[in-house]
Order: structure tokens, then C-alpha cells, then sequence
């Protein structure tokens, strides 16, 4: 069963609980019918994830297996077929497809914004993986708008409208992320003395500028998100100070990255690392009591 899960990347599924972006700061958290769209949405865009992990990584399955660390992954190592990662594919689309249909039944709704997104995503992705993943700087631009995707998709079937300044914010904090996997990549190849296409164009002195740069425009934006009146008139004028446990989990991230080298990605140093989960979740806890506590 792990490997299997290991295949589908589930680990990875925490990048979309960006369709919950939303509803959390709509304030409609506790709004059971748009909580369960949600959910839909969730699952539908793992489902569609997994799809281009299954593709990407049949199409890499020779230079992963070269990897020190992808060679571990089921089909580069053989404990899973290709034959069965392919059926494992088609059945994930026919789910999709599926719950997309049950979707649009049980909410009485349309949800054609929401499924040409997922479709989109789907289709950028293949170019992703067939060929822009070689093209620098057009690579991490992919990588951060698939998450923007994730918040529009959440928006598209609740019918929330979402910030400009909360869609700028997703696609500059995707860029850190992105920015610092390929950092993480370039020290390793240093290391191993092993690289790939993808990393021709970067170096570590430009992924950390432009890391810095992501991070600065990141709390720039944030910065002006809490500070819009839409947000102010929602939630009160203390959610500014929220800004605070941003700016600590930017900063430590950026430390874990250039002062201790971390060279893992930067979703594993989320889960490892307990500094920013312990912000997180204040941060996460301060926005619920500006939302039942507003007055």
C-alpha cells in the first residue's frame, strides 16, 4: 500500500489546501455546504496532482533511477509496473471525471469554470513535463501558477470572490517555494556532481537573490492584503498585526535555506521544521478569532 501511496505522492496533497484559501478568508469556515464544495475541490485537484506526478515520473523513469534519492521512487525502482502506474492513471482520470459530474449534480450548480481549470491545470502541467520543465525562470512560473490555480479553483466552486492582492500573494509565495527546490537542487548537484537540463540556467547566487526578492514581495503583498478594505471591513483592523508571524516564518525559512544549507524541499522543511508549524498555526489560530471575534 505505501508505495502505492508513495506513487500517487499523497505527502504532496498538502500544496492543495490552497482551494481552502477562500473560504478561510471569506470568514464562511463554518459554512458546512461551502466547506464540502471545498472538500470536493480538494480531492478533485489531488486526484488531478497525481495524474502529473504519474506522468512525470514515467516520462523521468530512466534519469531517476541515476538520482540518488529518485531512484527510490516505485517506478524508477521497479516496485511498481509500468503497466499498473498507467492503469493507476486512467483510473484516477475516470475518478476525476466522476466527481466532477456528482459535483455539479449534488450542488445543482455548473462547475464549468471550476473543471476548465482543472483541465487547464492538467494541460499546463503536460507541457510542464514533456518539455517547459527545461525552460528556466518559465519553470517555477508553472510551478507557482499551478497554485494559484489551487485558490482558483476553491473560488470558482463556492462562488467566493478572491483578493487580486490574495492571488499576488499565492503566486510570490509558490515562486519561494519553487525557487528554493531548485536551490536545494543546485547544492545537491555541487555535491553529487550530477545535474540535469532543468538547472542549466541557475546558479546558487541567482536562486538566492531571486529567493530574497520572492520573500521581500511576499510580505509586500501580505503587507497590502491585510491592509485592503475589503479584509479590514471582514475580520477587524487588528488582522494587521498578523503580518508579524508572516514575516517570522519568511525569515526562518529563508535561514534554514541560506545560513544552515538546507537542501531538502521546501515542503519537507514545513513538516520537519517545528519553528514554522508552531507560527503557522498561530497564525492560522489569530485569523479563526478575528473571524468569531471580530467586535
Amino acid at each position: 500500500m505505501k508505495k502505492y501511496l508513495k506513487l500517487l505522492r499523497v505527502e504532496q496533497w498538502v500544496k492543495n489546501l490552497f482551494v481552502f484559501v477562500p473560504l478561510f478568508f471569506s470568514g464562511n469556515i463554518t459554512n458546512l455546504d461551502l466547506l464540502t464544495k471545498s472538500i470536493f475541490a480538494f480531492i478533485i485537484f489531488s486526484f488531478a496532482a497525481s495524474v502529473v506526478y504519474i506522468l512525470n515520473d514515467y516520462n523521468d523513469i530512466e534519469a531517476d533511477r541515476k538520482h540518488p534519492e529518485k531512484r527510490r521512487r516505485p517506478l524508477a525502482s521497479g516496485a511498481i509496473s509500468k503497466s499498473t502506474a498507467i492503469g493507476i492513471l486512467i483510473g484516477l482520470v475516470i475518478a476525476d471525471i466522476a466527481f466532477v459530474g456528482f459535483a455539479q449534480l449534488y450542488f445543482q450548480q455548473p462547475l464549468w469554470k471550476f473543471a476548465t481549470i482543472i483541465a487547464f491545470y492538467v494541460m499546463m502541467n503536460l507541457a510542464y513535463t514533456f518539455r517547459l520543465k527545461h525552460v528556466p525562470i518559465i519553470d517555477i512560473f508553472i510551478i507557482a501558477i499551478g497554485f494559484v490555480l489551487r485558490v482558483l479553483a476553491g473560488g470558482y466552486i463556492t462562488g467566493i470572490s478572491i483578493s487580486q492582492w490574495a492571488i499576488l500573494l499565492t503566486f510570490v509565495l509558490a515562486l519561494v517555494l519553487a525557487i528554493g527546490k531548485r536551490r536545494g537542487e543546485l547544492i545537491n548537484a555541487q555535491v553529487s556532481g550530477k545535474t540535469r537540463k532543468a538547472l542549466d540556467g541557475y546558479n546558487v547566487q541567482f536562486a538566492d537573490i531571486a529567493l530574497s526578492i520572492s520573500i521581500t514581495l511576499a510580505i509586500v503583498c501580505y503587507l497590502m492584503f491585510t491592509l485592503s478594505p475589503e479584509v479590514q471591513a471582514r475580520f477587524h483592523e487588528r488582522v494587521f498585526y498578523t503580518v508579524v508571524f508572516v514575516v517570522f516564518a519568511l525569515l526562518r525559512y529563508l535561514q534554514q535555506t541560506l545560513v544552515y544549507n538546507r537542501t531538502e524541499s521546501p515542503t519537507k522543511i514545513v513538516y520537519r521544521d517545528r519553528y514554522i508549524q508552531v507560527t503557522l498555526l498561530l497564525w492560522v489560530a489569530t485569523f479563526l478569532i478575528q473571524i468569531y471575534f471580530k467586535k
